[in-house]
């Protein structure tokens, strides 16, 4: 009943490619349309192949670091990017996210994650490897939520909308969030407008890049 997700695989090794497409092998509506080794071919591959998915090695020869995500994303501004990559540091994960990436992903990470990942962008969300975390919240796994009256926006927020931006920032979709909060799609659906329009800000992943600035827990 999903349409299948078409993906592109961007890594220089081609051990790693191999391994990808083994793994999404396995993985029912998704399949690899082509593949990229530098930052040329793959934005060749963007301009000539409709793509749903971006798996990116940032350590791509011909990756101008974070830019190039912004590239991407002004050329394909509906295609979901996966960030997979040895770089664990808190900056580099945060600035990723601020470029427009829809997840982050570690080469020394869980080979399950990549499902997790490619699940929770395909819904509208994101998603942070479990050794990144850290990087983004001080908060762990098993602390309680912060509440919506703590969360301290530059732009002055209603509740529903801090309650909103807090579960967007858990990955949520617009449907988990009208019955999770016990509102109409609709509403829930114009509540994020709201919010969006108000922080201007345009799509899922600079949401959750600004909740992470505000220290809110993601994933």
């Amino acid at each position: 009943m999903n349409r299948s997700l078409t993906a592109i695989l961007a890594d220089d090794h081609a051990i790693v490619r191999e391994g990808l497409k083994l793994l999404i092998s396995a993985m029912d509506n998704v399949s690899v349309v082509a593949e990229a080794a530098d930052g040329e071919a793959l934005l060749g591959q963007l301009r000539s192949t409709r793509a749903d998915l971006l798996i990116l090695d940032l350590g791509m020869p011909g990756v101008a670091g974070m830019q190039f995500i912004a590239t991407i994303r002004t050329l394909a501004p509906r295609l979901r990017i996966v960030v997979l990559t040895a770089n664990v540091e808190p900056r580099t994960v945060r600035a990723a996210l601020s470029a427009g990436a829809n997840a982050y992903l570690t080469k020394d990470g869980d080979p399950e994650e990549l499902g997790a990942a490619i699940e929770a962008v395909k819904n509208g969300g994101t998603y942070l490897a479990k050794t990144v975390r850290f990087a983004v919240s001080d908060i762990g796994r098993d602390s309680e939520p912060m509440a919506a009256q703590e969360i301290l926006s530059p732009v002055p927020l209603t509740r529903r909308e801090r309650q909103i931006l807090q579960l967007v920032a858990q990955g949520m979709i617009t449907r988990d969030i009208a019955e999770r909060l016990g509102i109409s799609l609709p509403t829930a659906r114009k509540h994020r407008e709201n919010l969006m329009g108000k922080l201007s800000l345009h799509n899922t992943a600079e949401l959750t890049a600004y909740a992470v600035r505000l220290g809110l827990p993601t994933g």
